[in-house]
């Protein structure tokens, strides 16, 4: 489900501490960029970080779980983008502290990507 467009300037507002984003729409929500890495995604009014093992935790303390889908006809899939804790939407700095983190896993994870593929390419 596509965010609302209050939704998605919400999130500007609320992410204003961490700096400028961009939001496209994708698949039926919502991709967060900065700098070109997408480090969150929106469904519907719903607001996700990317996360890795070091950062799971603090999301399962605060009783959240990941964004899953259902590929027709299989078993859903947990993706590795965690609802926010709703207080963090009222506490912009704590939310900039960890969109900074999840932006560092995402840049992370593109250098990892970008590494595969010019192996992939030189042994071509």
């Amino acid at each position: 489900m596509a965010p609302s467009e209050g939704f998605k300037d919400f999130i500007r507002d609320q992410l204003a501490p961490f700096g400028p984003v961009t939001i496209r729409n994708m698949f039926g929500g919502a991709g967060v960029y900065a700098d070109g890495v997408m480090f969150a995604i929106l469904t519907g009014d719903t607001f996700y970080l990317k996360a890795d093992e070091s950062t799971v935790p603090a999301f399962e303390a605060e009783g959240m779980a990941p964004f899953t889908y259902s590929p027709k006809g299989k078993a859903p899939v947990a993706m590795s983008y965690w609802e926010v804790p709703p207080r963090l939407l009222e506490d912009v700095d704590e939310l900039a502290a960890w969109a900074r983190e999840a932006h560092r896993i995402a840049r992370a994870g593109k250098a990892d990507l970008s590494r595969q593929r010019r192996r992939k390419a030189q042994h071509r």
